[in-house]
């Protein structure tokens, strides 16, 4: 692994972005993975169908979090459905471990990708915040 992404999760990771409880959530979801207790609570305000805010709490490991800080980044101002097709391209990616499946994803993705490449067993903590998310957005 590069020093490059060393330093980009790392960033994520002291300075989570969209770490915080939204008191006035339109919607939320949990994920919690059983293997490592890990555990996740996104909240999303909509405007329509547009995500206008996106937020998490964990307790987590580091790449949960910084998987979760990127994710909140790249969702906001997308519609449920963007959002949505976004998380199906990212598990893609994370599950064949290939960034192709990621085509105009932010770098920072890119870097939590090289890290399941490293330690494969690190898929479930990089994928815990989109089932949170994809459990928030599917709430009617």
């Amino acid at each position: 692994m590069s020093k490059l992404y060393d330093d980009v999760i790392l960033d994520h990771i002291r300075n989570a972005r969209n770490y915080e409880v939204l008191a006035d959530a339109d919607r939320s979801g949990e994920a919690i993975n059983p293997l490592c207790g890990d555990s996740f609570q996104v909240y999303v305000n909509l405007e329509g169908e547009r995500i206008e805010r996106v937020s998490f709490q964990c307790e987590c490991c580091g790449i949960a979090m910084a998987s979760a800080s990127i994710m909140t980044d790249w969702l906001k101002g997308r519609t449920r459905r963007e959002a949505l097709d976004i998380k199906r391209a990212f598990v893609a990616a994370v599950t064949a471990r290939s960034a192709e499946a990621l085509t105009g994803a932010p770098a920072d993705h890119t870097a939590i990708l090289q890290v399941v490449q490293a330690s494969p067993a690190r898929d479930g903590c990089a994928m815990l915040a989109w089932a949170a998310v994809e459990q928030a957005l599917a709430a009617s």
